[in-house]
């Protein structure tokens, strides 16, 4: 009867069972959905699986702070944005879940020569954790499984790959290996932050724990050299990429081509919305910024200079080292609206860079018009959009997929960027942009809401990433125009238009705002978009 409890309690804490995420909360562990289009997916099968690929697990290898559960989540980031219907099962949650919640490992349990009790537990727990990999790769036409562990031994990887083999699953093994002292301390107190196992921890009493767990598996650990198996190792974050074999199909190389492209430092990314321009309804025109809009990228960049230095004091305050802050780059589009609002960073000598593949969705035969015109004069179009407002394009337009596709080679240049990055962007861009960084679904994109007198901050940790807000003081009300009810219409060029109703964060003014500089977490409310740059 107690194994029965056992058995039901170890189920019902599962990993594998999570609850949908909101857009506000990283999605990445979310299982994905059966029916749902990811937001770069260009086809779909009616296996679920793509790139007339089989199913693969990627297992990972490395001691602890090496970057492995950050490459397992950065890999799953990408292949679910391209579609790959892809889940990470970290061994250190089943630990978790099988241990219940506030019960500590035995003290010997992440030692080699560990006593019969806590080997007993190992085994356990590593069998439940295949087990749920078996049932995504066979029952919920799962293709790609990342098996987050540390996969110290040869022998171990070797009998590994030959169980996956049995049931026709390719398995690639990915080190993540660091020589690099100043990586290993960074990654140390990353984990001793975000990491499940020490939350409530006095951080010394953490950092120690964490590293007598790393110095019990050195003496033990080998590295990957095996020439028979597929994996790749990477050295330094990336500074030195080694692949062996890895060469068993398509989905294979992208996964590759994708590690060249990453590293595991950690960096914040910054979303702001470019100013308002003297011509807000035109597309084309390509118009200057307005005064306000001038106003407005100056308190921007007040507003993101303070708050860098205010999170710089608050480390040292908290007894981390007095670093400078890592160099700011800035991205902006080729549009003469996002360079002029970057203006007052570049004369302060930070580094301004464009990407003309971040140029806002096109509007076609929308532009200018108003909502019912164009309810009078493509209705039929007017019911394909309201139906699917991610994929649908209007005449001579472009879809959100369409950008979406568009801005792939964007998303593997922020995957290398290590600077920390201000991108300034029209909203459309930057809801595509969110919409990777946190794994929002298609259907959520197109919701996502930017105003004007809000910065956005991404902070990356090795477990999934958290949004932030930064306000922006003392900005008029009239270059953060209110929604209408209940449009259905395409994103148009300017403020005086807005397409859907839709989730985002509170605006400063509605009984939620914060001081200058001092980040929120992103809150979820029921409210309408504002669709200009």
């Amino acid at each position: 009867m107690m194994d029965t409890l056992l058995t039901a309690e170890i189920y019902a804490n599962s990993p594998r069972f999570r609850r949908r995420s909101s857009t506000f909360v990283d999605a990445i562990h979310d299982l994905p959905e059966k029916e749902e289009m990811a937001p770069a997916q260009l086809y779909s099968t009616e296996s679920g699986r793509l790139f007339h690929s089989g199913r693969i697990v990627i297992a990972t290898v490395g001691l602890p702070a090496r970057g492995k559960t950050h490459i397992s989540v950065a890999v799953a980031r990408y292949l679910r944005w391209l579609g790959v219907k892809t889940h990470v099962f970290h061994l250190g949650d089943y630990r978790r879940a099988t241990l219940g919640p506030g019960k500590d490992v035995p003290d010997d349990y992440f030692f080699l020569n560990a006593s019969p009790t806590s080997v007993l537990l190992r085994n356990k727990i590593l069998k439940k954790c295949r087990e749920d990999i078996y049932h995504f790769l066979e029952h919920e036409n799962g293709q790609v499984a990342i098996y987050d562990a540390v996969n110290a031994i040869s022998a171990g990887r070797k009998s590994l790959a030959k169980e996956f083999a049995k049931h026709s699953i390719q398995t690639l093994f990915i080190e993540s290996q660091c020589t690099d002292e100043r990586i290993i301390q960074e990654n140390v107190r990353n984990v001793k932050i975000s990491s499940p196992d020490y939350q409530g921890w006095d951080p010394e009493d953490a950092i120690a724990d964490y590293l007598a767990r790393i110095n019990a598996r050195i003496p033990h650990f080998e590295t990957m050299e095996e020439p028979d198996l597929h994996w790749i190792k990477m050295i330094n974050a990336g500074e030195r990429v080694i692949v062996n074999n890895c060469a068993f199909g398509y989905l294979s190389q992208r996964i590759v081509f994708y590690l060249l492209n990453l590293h595991i430092k950690s960096r914040q990314t910054y979303f702001a919305r470019a100013g308002t321009t003297r011509d807000e309804d035109s597309y084309k025109a390509d118009a200057s910024l307005s005064a306000e809009g001038l106003d407005y990228a100056k308190k921007m960049t007040d507003a993101l200079l303070k708050h860098r230095e205010l999170e710089r004091q608050a480390v040292i305050d908290n007894g981390g080292p007095d670093n400078a802050l890592k160099p700011l780059t800035v991205w902006t589009s080729t549009r003469r609206r996002t360079l002029e609002t970057a203006k007052y960073l570049e004369t302060l000598g930070y580094r301004v860079r464009q990407r003309s593949q971040m140029s806002q969705m096109n509007p076609g035969v929308c532009e200018k018009m108003s909502e019912r015109r164009i309810r009078l004069e493509y209705p039929e179009e007017v019911a394909k959009h309201e139906a699917d407002p991610y994929h649908h394009r209007y005449p001579r337009a472009e879809s959100y997929h369409d950008l979406a596709v568009r801005m792939e080679p964007i998303i593997l240049e922020l995957e290398r960027e290590q600077n920390d990055l201000l991108i300034i962007a029209h909203e459309s861009v930057l809801r595509v942009l969110y919409g990777y960084l946190m794994a929002c679904n298609a259907a959520d994109i197109p919701k996502l809401e930017f105003p004007r007198d809000e910065i956005i901050e991404i902070i990356p940790s090795s477990y999934n990433n958290v949004a932030k807000r930064i306000h922006i003081p003392d900005l008029p009300d009239r270059i953060i125009p209110g929604s209408p009810e209940g449009l259905k219409i395409p994103v148009p060029p300017s403020g005086n238009i807005t397409p859907f109703t839709g989730l985002g964060t509170p605006r400063a003014g509605s009984g939620t705002s914060t001081p200058a500089g001092i980040p929120q977490p992103l809150q979820l409310r029921r409210t309408h978009i504002d669709p200009s740059s």
